[in-house]
């Protein structure tokens, strides 16, 4: 509130802007986006996995590998015969090291067990952080037909477990055509 002490017998308008309800609408707008940007990322339909030129990579054989996909609209995995492909509102199925199903708690065990025997060959944590180069690296293979949600819980699972580098395979670029 402000009060006007003085003489005169002039009144002026107060000129001094009140914030209080510009402030509540930001807080308000800033609510809404918080809300909706989550909501309009899950409604991209489809990852399509870049398909790039790329060289030969040196991987490191403690790098761990992991395949991404769904069922299929009749709930079947990849491998299983008749399979039509990954559907979008199919189950998760995430491979580790492109071969065993895993579902996320396991994926989760398994990447931790594997990181810690690394770093105990290694020879401890310190060894890893003077020569980063060891540190081994997650590389993934996404179904171009996978939601986005199924990759994501894989990239969450595994830095949960302690990889620090997560990486995506895409398909290269045929040279002869």
């Amino acid at each position: 509130m402000a009060i006007s002490m003085g003489g005169g017998g002039e009144e002026k308008p107060m000129s001094d802007i009140n914030t209080t309800p510009l402030v509540d609408v930001m807080l308000v707008l800033l609510i809404i986006f918080l809300i909706a940007v989550p909501v309009a990322i899950q409604t991209i339909q489809k990852l399509h996995i870049p398909i790039m030129a790329s060289q030969e990579s040196k991987d490191k054989v403690e790098n761990l590998l992991l395949t991404v996909s769904t069922t299929d609209d009749a709930g079947r995995s990849a491998g299983d015969p008749g399979f039509e492909g990954a559907s979008l509102g199919g189950e998760c199925r995430i491979y580790f090291n492109n071969i065993t199903p895993v579902d996320s708690v396991e994926l989760r065990d398994m990447a931790f067990k594997r990181l810690d025997d690394i770093v105990k060959r290694a020879g401890g944590p310190e060894a890893l952080v003077a020569n980063p180069e060891l540190v081994p690296q997650v590389h993934i293979r996404g179904d171009v037909n996978a939601p986005w949600r199924c990759i994501a819980g894989a990239i969450y699972n595994v830095q949960i477990s302690g990889y620090p580098t997560v990486g995506f395979i895409s398909n290269p670029v045929d040279p002869n055509g």
